[in-house]
């Protein structure tokens, strides 16, 4: 096979028939077609299309080392500084078509696939691993545009730094078990963003396991036998586009995963059993570099689009000539500038690994993922101070629809817009920014890599300070 269409996205995610749990109800019919879901796997089956488009098959995919047939520039292994420009061409290409809205599109999980296959050799004479597993999915997943979700967080039990569950039945997923087919998983993971909607499920210990039985990293189907995805109530406003502008289109859904004693078959484990490397691949591999360069790529995207909301708003009601207005639109464009910057940076100061591959610099890109988290949040306070009452005098579509439109054109109406779109710009503002689904996305990007806290000790602990306490000891002698 090769790229494929988003035909043959719906069509698989359909026929999978994966138990997904919403409302306290098992989900029954087509998944494509819940009000949770179809938004959201629409906008994803137009990314597979865009492949397709003769115009943009280059910047897209490439040709597999395997078949010759096209895949997807997401999967490409970076071997020079070229290769990279071309991965995040391709993921900014797809980001513009949402925005940047959606996290979880499938460039992130092939990127963090890619970046695993480009590692094993970490994993090579190390007990209970499997890199050869790891190099089987990667090109598995890339020669049939696999879709994929991932999990990495325990369920929020106890919080305490020296915590060690002791109940007798798992809470954390974990190994109870294995035989001659596979290892036995039983337990909670949180928190797969579109759970339910991808081919596979990729489960990677993220690090501070004190026992081996929570060490592990593996991929199964969505619809494995005792997998489970408990889905949050679902952000969709409803199907207008008019009154959910972004809810309606890019509502990714998360969901805990629930491990009822699933066997993950030997030929889909990555590692298990060994601590040492459960605690230590995911940092030394190139997952962070490669990871955090497709991530830091579309909050770019998603910055932009934030400054066009905001200049939108100040285009509309003509309070572009106030300087405390001209200063916090300032504040998103060196936001802007300083995220553009610092992708450019990691690229021109990449180099290539022990094992051949061109990795972007990653104190560059800790940068960017340690600044990003401080300023969306920002994002959003200014476009509720610039917007202030306008972000509630919002009606909805039916209400231009109805005998009271004539009032409406009347008294919403602002300097450069009729009613009806001034509506628009406000109600897409309000849907970044105060819906449900604006609310999730600033918590999303606040810990979409981490705590922020964590992430700043690990920039501190990693950044080499000691040529500048060099200078300071020599200017005192």
């Amino acid at each position: 096979m090769s790229a494929i269409t988003g035909n043959d996205y719906m069509n698989r995610i359909d026929q999978l028939k994966t138990n997904i749990w919403m409302d306290g109800k098992l989900m029954t019919g087509k998944v494509s077609e819940h009000a949770a879901f179809k938004g959201v796997m629409k906008s994803q089956a137009a990314l597979y299309d865009m492949q397709h488009d003769a115009s943009l098959q280059d910047v897209l995919t490439y040709p597999s080392p395997l078949t010759g047939h096209q895949v997807g520039m997401s999967y490409l292994q970076p071997k020079t500084i070229e290769d990279l420009v071309k991965r995040r061409v391709m993921i900014q290409q797809w980001a513009k078509s949402n925005n940047g809205m959606m996290g979880r599109s499938p460039d992130y999980m092939n990127t963090v696939l890619m970046a695993l296959a480009s590692s094993v050799h970490f994993l090579k004479g190390k007990e209970n691993c499997f890199p050869e597993n790891v190099l089987s999915f990667y090109e598995y997943a890339r020669e049939n545009d696999i879709s994929m979700t991932h999990t990495f967080i325990d369920p929020q039990v106890n919080r305490a730094q020296f915590y060690f569950e002791d109940t007798d039945e798992p809470i954390v997923a974990k190994v109870v078990g294995k035989n001659e087919a596979g290892i036995i998983v039983k337990g909670a993971r949180l928190l797969a963003t579109q759970g339910g909607i991808t081919d596979e499920i990729v489960v990677i210990s993220a690090g501070g396991v004190q026992d081996k039985a929570y060490g592990f990293a593996f991929s199964i189907p969505s619809d494995c036998k005792g997998l489970r995805f408990v889905c949050r109530e679902s952000f969709v406003g409803g199907d207008s586009t008019f009154n959910y502008p972004l809810s309606s289109r890019y509502e990714e859904m998360d969901t805990i995963v629930i491990f009822d004693n699933v066997l993950v078959p030997w030929e889909r484990v990555f590692y298990y059993d060994n601590i040492a490397i459960a605690n230590s691949f995911m940092t030394c591999s190139s997952f962070l570099p490669f990871t955090l360069h497709q991530v830091v790529s579309r909050q770019i995207v998603k910055t932009e689009f934030v400054l066009g909301v905001v200049q939108s708003i100040i285009d509309s009601i003509n309070i572009g000539e106030y300087q405390h207005v001209q200063e916090k639109a300032s504040e998103i464009i060196v936001a802007l500038e300083i995220m553009k910057a610092l992708i450019i940076k990691s690229e021109v100061e990449a180099e290539l690994d022990e094992w051949g591959f061109m990795r972007p610099d990653r104190t560059t890109l800790q940068i960017a993922i340690n600044y990003f988290p401080h300023i969306y949040p920002r994002f959003t306070e200014i476009i509720q101070l610039l917007g202030a009452s306008g972000l509630m005098s919002i009606p909805t579509e039916n209400a231009f629809q109805s005998s009271i439109r004539k009032d409406l054109d009347q008294y919403l109406q602002s300097k450069s817009n009729n009613a009806e779109d001034r509506v628009k710009i406000f109600r897409l503002a309000w849907d970044l920014t105060m819906s449900a689904f604006g609310t999730r996305e600033t918590l999303y990007e606040r810990f979409f890599f981490g705590d922020p806290v964590k992430l700043a000790s690990q920039l501190y602990h990693s950044y080499d300070k000691e040529p500048y306490v060099e200078r300071v000891q020599s200017v005192l002698g």
